[in-house]
């Protein structure tokens, strides 16, 4: 069972998907919150620290996307997409912007389940061993553990993707990693032919990095390779 603190806001405007989605979730131990549309949802995450958001796409008003873009801009919390739309363009979109995983509809319970846990699992490092799985480089020290990077100017708050990248780049530091890699190591998702979502959310990283008062040129682009963290 779920830690039953751990609080998730289901955003559609098709009752049967929310009611469905909600009692799975509850049924895990979850708490659950809902919502039909993009400023009702934007309101709540004002409000409460939710753990993990899941967005329809084609929502009234503002759609799932444009959310997903606002939700960016107040939590580091995993989004994960339920989407009738499943081309791969649109899988690509919704990880450019910010998502973390995108599952088509109709899917099975079973699915939906398998995919909250590994968001939460990697959002907040729940299946950690205890022993010291650390990592550090360049005044930083990542932690799969307890999944923080962490150094003498502070903590970076990094959605889960972000970790993972991060952790690929810095298990290989000194070393060019393809975007191709990147793309496996950070979602394990070979069917993505699309390498400039990880164009995009390297540059999210390189920010945060940059905000919490570190180099952000520490994670350096090799023209037409990729992208190498830097030893100092």
């Amino acid at each position: 069972m779920a830690d039953s603190l751990k609080r998730v806001l289901v955003v559609d405007d098709e009752a049967s998907i929310t009611e469905f989605v909600t009692y799975a979730l509850r049924k895990e131990g979850y708490a659950p919150d809902e919502s039909a549309n993009g400023e009702e949802a934007l309101a709540l995450a004002r409000r409460n620290n939710y753990d993990l958001f899941i967005l329809d796409v084609m929502l009234p008003n503002m759609d799932g996307f444009e959310l997903c873009r606002r939700l960016r801009s107040i939590s580091s919390a995993p989004i994960l997409f339920l989407s009738a739309r499943d081309t791969e363009l649109d899988k690509v979109v919704g990880l450019e912007i910010g998502g973390d995983d995108y599952l088509t509809k109709p899917f099975g319970v079973r699915e939906l389940i398998a995919r909250i846990h590994a968001l939460l699992r990697r959002g907040n490092g729940v299946e950690g061993s205890g022993t010291n799985n650390a990592i550090s480089v360049s005044g930083i020290t990542l932690d799969e553990d307890s999944h923080t990077a962490t150094g003498e100017s502070g903590s970076l708050d990094l959605t889960p993707r972000e970790f993972e990248l991060l952790a690929s780049l810095m298990k290989q530091a000194g070393k060019v990693v393809s975007r191709e890699d990147l793309l496996r190591d950070a979602w394990g998702w070979e069917f993505l032919t699309e390498t400039k979502t990880v164009d995009t959310h390297i540059k999210r990283l390189r920010d945060k990095i940059g905000k919490a008062g570190y180099d952000p040129t520490l994670v350096e682009t090799v023209r037409g390779y990729g992208y190498r963290f830097r030893v100092i």
